[in-house]
């Protein structure tokens, strides 16, 4: 079990994390187009997904990068495919490793969302220069 953790130490993880798994444009953009509005859920997003699940031992980065992968494309979340694809790049996957798991998804999700999820990988892959 984890000790108790502050969320200003949750915070400053979690935009370590948060940087290193989807680059500092990424966060930089999303941080510059905050508001007052969607202010609260950028912290919660940092200090929860980022700095308290993406930094648990119990999994490493490229497990963590597979599941949500999967995840994403079970609950048919295309908008944070793409962004989840070069993340799983930056975080040691290979193309054929992302194209496993997609093909992976063909049978537990269903045929028409890993075509979906095929189509947006093979853009952002094209966009890194590995397909």
């Amino acid at each position: 079990m984890r000790p108790e953790r502050v969320d200003e130490d949750r915070r400053h993880d979690g935009f370590a994390v948060r940087r290193q798994v989807l680059g500092d444009t990424h966060v930089d953009r999303a941080m510059a187009g905050t508001t007052a509005f969607t202010a609260d859920f950028q912290d919660l997003i940092t200090r929860y997904a980022w700095g308290e699940i993406w930094t648990r031992p119990g999994l490493d980065r490229r497990s963590r990068s597979m599941i949500t992968l999967t995840a994403l494309v079970a609950g048919g979340h295309w908008d944070e495919l793409a962004m989840h694809v070069r993340a799983a790049v930056r975080n040691g996957l290979t193309a054929d490793e992302i194209k496993e798991v997609l093909l992976q998804t063909a049978i537990y999700c269903s045929v028409p969302s890993a075509n979906r999820a095929f189509k947006i990988a093979q853009e952002a892959l094209n966009e890194e220069d590995l397909a």
